[in-house]
């Protein structure tokens, strides 16, 4: 039995997944999909469905863009036999003078929030977010739609979460297969954000990460085979690369 579990990063939703839920159903992977239910959609915590009696060895892959790994329990991390982490991160704030100044932003895009600057600041996030494509390669999601009253505080909080991250997400098993697919042109998440999970997962784990650097893609990963990729690499297809 082959399951994977998906969530999405801060600003997103789960409609993000619908092209890989579709490919990797095709593929035999029962797949569900994380919502935080910050727009029009209900919030989802998925669990891991229970394996089938079978022969076959059971498969149980968690894929997370950004905060989304964080934003899952540990309970699901710790049952996972493979992790995908799409251009996320350990600690989000570097620390020293970039960090502080970092901060200072963070916390200017939860002021905004809730007050008239605030489809402004979401817009702004998400083109850098999709830099340097175009935004209109992204998945309509919150931000164009709308947020929830509800939604909007689950965001706020969401961003809270974000600022204070300090390490790996809590529950990966040292001996998970790990992915890590950051993106050279990341406007979001910062170099060292990036040097700093990769050190941290491999003093972790039983075996070190693989790691792909994605040329000319930003946060968004806005890369139309990616999810033909990370299927092969998790059938363990030597075409993956």
């Amino acid at each position: 039995m082959k399951q994977v579990i998906a969530m999405h990063g801060w600003c997103g939703d789960s409609a993000v997944w619908l092209p890989w839920q579709r490919h990797f159903s095709r593929r035999g992977w029962q797949w569900s999909s994380g919502e935080r239910g910050y727009g029009r959609r209900v919030t989802c915590e998925p669990t891991w469905s229970e394996p089938t009696p079978s022969s076959a060895p059971h498969r149980r892959a968690v894929i997370g863009h950004s905060l989304g790994p964080h934003l899952l329990s540990p309970e699901v991390l710790t049952h996972a036999t493979d992790v995908v982490l799409l251009a996320s991160f350990g600690r989000f704030i570097p620390e020293g003078k970039d960090g502080r100044a970092l901060r200072t932003g963070l916390r200017g895009m939860r002021t905004a929030l809730g007050s008239p600057a605030e489809a402004t600041m979401l817009q702004t996030f998400l083109e850098r977010a999709a830099q340097p494509a175009s935004p209109m390669g992204l998945t309509g999601g919150p931000a164009q739609q709308g947020l929830s009253t509800q939604g909007r505080e689950r965001m706020r909080q969401d961003l809270e979460r974000l600022i204070s991250t300090s390490g790996l997400p809590e529950g990966i098993p040292s001996g998970a297969r790990v992915l890590v697919v950051d993106a050279a042109a990341d406007a979001i998440v910062a170099p060292s954000a990036s040097r700093d999970q990769m050190l941290a997962l491999t003093g972790h784990l039983q075996h070190a990460p693989e790691r792909w650097r994605l040329k000319d893609a930003g946060h968004a990963l806005l890369v139309p085979d990616l999810l033909i990729r990370v299927q092969r690499w998790l059938d363990h297809d030597t075409s993956a690369i």
